[in-house]
């Protein structure tokens, strides 16, 4: 009688993916919510590189690296609606508010949205690198 029917060698058990999206997803939301720079930013970070990361594992892409630009983008674009939203209406009150964001007197709304925005930024930046890594590789094999 076999000790685990039905587990064969050719699958691996278990993915680290899941822990990681979990925690990125709630480091973001509690740095967001206490407006920690730090935490929301690294939480954002971790969440959407792990979501690359998982996609990647499951087959549905060849390289997490497209997918992570994408979120990166959609994370630029998000912070960018709530900086502006949140900000006066004219372009050079944008630009102040921006400008003093880390300012005792800014809105808390938009330090969040930059949060975001640089969350974003770096997710577009990882991006990159992955993919000009990714292709230098490639290329001297």
């Amino acid at each position: 009688m076999d000790e685990q029917p039905g587990v064969s060698d050719e699958y691996r058990l278990s993915s680290p993916w899941p822990m990681f999206v979990a925690l990125g997803l709630a480091l973001s939301e509690v740095g967001i919510v206490i407006n920690l720079l730090p935490i929301s930013v690294g939480g954002l970070v971790l969440f959407v590189g792990s979501v690359a990361g998982i996609v990647q594992d499951a087959g549905y892409v060849a390289r997490p690296w497209p997918l992570l630009g994408a979120l990166g983008g959609t994370l630029v674009v998000l912070g960018a609606v709530l900086v502006l939203t949140q900000s006066p209406a004219s372009p050079s009150g944008v630009l102040d508010t921006v400008g003093s964001a880390m300012a005792a007197d800014a809105s808390a709304n938009v330090q969040r949205g930059l949060s975001v925005v640089v969350a974003g930024t770096l997710a577009l930046l990882g991006s990159a690198a992955g993919t000009v890594t990714g292709r230098r590789s490639i290329e001297a094999a």
